[in-house]
């Protein structure tokens, strides 16, 4: 196995899955931060003050560049974290049913060249999801640490009809756009893992 090129900010086994499969090997030095939503705060703000707040908090854990990341489900403007149990986690899936809706990923990498970051958006559109489905769906509890209640690499992707945008966003981690960020703080990708 390689040797860390990154520290991953983030305990998410989603976003070190997704950075091993472009060959960037991490060390993981998840932060705890407030990830309350500010007063009025738009939804890209969030993300992206969250990224960068995790990219900052994990930098002096390690020498190596440090990246950020969050990701939102939003709806009308209304940020989905991730539910509380059975009953918010259904009311999420119903609010999703047979509408669009949009997850917003900010990816921050702190390194040479200072904090790089950037926001993605991708739409999202799911069938009609009936009652049944929902409780079934939960009971594999694949929703529950997840933000919107679902996941699209999982079980859910049954219920997303059609996406707009980066799938490995709405993952949790733009590749396109992360090794872009990587590659400006000489982070090397394609390394044996």
């Amino acid at each position: 196995m390689s040797a860390p090129v990154l520290c991953l900010a983030s305990a998410s086994p989603r976003r070190k899955a997704l950075l091993a499969s472009i060959g960037v090997p991490v060390a993981v030095h998840p932060c705890d931060i407030d990830e309350t939503p500010l007063v009025d705060e738009p939804a890209d703000a969030y993300v992206h003050r969250l990224a960068v707040a995790k990219a900052e908090a994990a930098a002096p854990l390690t020498d190596l560049p440090t990246l950020g990341s969050d990701t939102a489900v939003v709806v009308n403007g209304r940020i989905l974290g991730k539910p509380g149990g059975f009953d918010e986690g259904a009311a999420m899936l119903r609010l999703l049913s047979g509408r669009q809706h949009e997850v917003l990923t900010a990816v921050a990498v702190k390194g040479p060249e200072g904090m790089l970051s950037c926001c993605v958006a991708t739409q999202v559109t799911m069938r009609d999801i009936d009652a049944q489905e929902i409780a079934d769906y939960w009971r594999t509890g694949e929703p529950v640490d997840k933000a919107g209640g679902y996941a699209i690499q999982g079980f859910a992707a049954i219920f997303v009809q059609q996406i707009h945008g980066s799938h490995s966003a709405v993952v949790g981690l733009p590749l396109f756009e992360t090794t872009h960020l990587l590659r400006r703080q000489g982070v090397p990708i394609w390394q044996r893992v």
